[in-house]
């Protein structure tokens, strides 16, 4: 029932007089208006123009275009590549060496802009006994104009020879930055780990160049990780993640499975990093420093599981002491598996006695805080399964991922830790199956087929 009580009177606001006008409202910027200001002289409405002219305010800061030039060899390799492509974004000269055009990545770094590209061989094997091998011509040239240079070598030829000669004429040349690709000489750490071969070559290089008194103060050795890149549902030894009937993916290795090792996407990091250390400089990374560059670390059994997520289907990690070989590979790299089944050996039992990737676990410990000081922006091995595996695989004419998706990355059990089991002794033929490398073109069964998987960019 409503009160009985009287209401007060609410209070009435007086409407504003049309008298007084508004104080005036002190703009700090000019008004905005979709009228330029001719429009608003001929409608006459009234126009603020700034106090100051625009004489008077201070110069913008230039951004400087890079005017040094880079030399770079075996440039249709993942870590050239991704190099080769930040450095010209940015404005820098590259003068790139290949061995031919043949390939996707080799056409693509040709048609860059800012790169000067070098076609031959850095060695040909002589005819002569006892005859000079390196194209000591195509090396002078290479570094005619240039600053700078990223090396790294790979097993095409005479490799020592080759790193040796281009590192004289780097002082010849008076590079005033010299980086190379380097890797260890495990033998050297400890006598009972055995020396693997394509690796002790470029850990020959680097004493080489360490002995050089002029270069040493402006070299910096890069050591890179194992590249995301190099999985792939092919027969390639190592790293074939096979796909299995069910549509799952099993990876067999001689790696413990769970001792951790460096990841990396070379094709996405190396390019960034590796010009941030142009960046910084010899003052920096100069006098020989040690680079260990990855950005993740992974125990096999952890790679599965990432990767699972990633790719959306399961992933067992089968270890096996033998790496089996289904195809033809390159002259050297059959030594270079042999080694690694014997040096993963010695941790089959025992994770503890397997030997550190980098040999040295000083410059492991380094994983991933020296390389997240160079490029944050890295791409982990969860992020290239999803978003880069497949479009390689579909590029070398796989068509699983056109399939239904069998389970997801989240599940536990064999998805989780993957799966160890026993190894079998499997017959070789070395005359059958696929050939590593080729091109489009090539008439090699591999390049034919797989022309986004060439030698250089496979191995390099």
């Amino acid at each position: 029932m409503p009160s009985a009580a009287p209401r007060s009177a609410l209070p009435i606001r007086p409407h504003p007089s049309t008298t007084r006008e508004p104080p005036p409202r002190k703009l700090k910027h000019r008004p905005c208006t979709s009228y330029t200001d001719l429009e608003a002289h001929s409608l006459n409405l009234p126009v603020q123009q700034p106090q100051n002219s625009y004489n008077d305010r201070p110069a913008k800061r230039s951004m400087p275009t890079p005017t040094k030039t880079i030399a770079v060899v075996n440039s249709s390799g993942r870590q050239a590549a991704s190099f080769i492509r930040v450095a010209v974004a940015v404005g820098y000269h590259v003068r790139a060496q290949l061995r031919n055009l043949d390939g996707i990545v080799a056409s693509e770094i040709a048609s860059l802009p800012n790169v000067t590209v070098l076609v031959g061989d850095l060695y040909t094997k002589p005819k002569l006994p006892g005859a000079e091998g390196v194209n000591h011509g195509l090396i002078e040239e290479l570094y005619k104009g240039a600053q700078l240079a990223f090396i790294n070598t790979t097993f095409w030829g005479d490799e020592v020879a080759i790193g040796c000669a281009l590192a004289d004429a780097a002082v010849k040349a008076n590079i005033e930055h010299y980086i190379y690709s380097s890797m260890p000489n495990h033998s050297l750490h400890n006598p009972t780990w055995p020396s693997l071969p394509l690796w002790s070559s470029k850990h020959t290089i680097e004493s080489y160049i360490r002995a050089l008194a002029t270069l040493l103060p402006k070299t910096t050795f890069l050591y890179t990780g194992i590249y995301n890149n190099n999985f792939t549902s092919l027969p390639y030894p190592l790293f074939c993640t096979e796909l299995q009937p069910d549509g799952t993916f099993t990876w067999t290795a001689p790696f413990h499975p769970d001792v951790k090792l460096p990841w990396l996407d070379a094709e996405h990091d190396v390019g960034p990093a590796v010009l941030q250390i142009f960046k910084d400089g010899v003052s920096t990374w100069g006098s020989g420093a040690r680079i260990p560059l990855a950005y993740e670390m992974l125990s096999p059994r952890e790679a599965c599981r990432v990767f699972a997520r990633g790719v959306g289907r399961p992933v067992r990690y089968r270890r096996a002491a033998k790496i089996e070989v289904k195809v033809k590979i390159p002259n050297g790299y059959r030594e270079q598996l042999v080694a690694l089944e014997e040096m993963y050996a010695l941790g089959a039992q025992d994770g503890g006695l397997q030997p550190p990737y980098f040999a040295d676990e000083g410059l492991e410990g380094r994983v991933p805080d020296v390389a997240m000081g160079l490029w944050e922006g890295c791409r982990g091995l969860e992020e290239y399964a999803r978003e880069v595996f497949p479009l390689e695989e579909a590029a070398n004419g796989l068509t699983w991922m056109n399939e239904a998706e069998v389970g997801n990355g989240d599940e536990e059990g064999e998805i989780q830790g993957g799966e160890e089991e026993k190894d079998e002794d499997d017959e070789e033929d070395e005359e059958e199956g696929l050939t590593m490398g080729g091109g489009v073109g090539s008439g090699t069964a591999t390049g034919d087929v797989t022309p986004a998987r060439r030698e250089e960019s496979w191995l390099a």
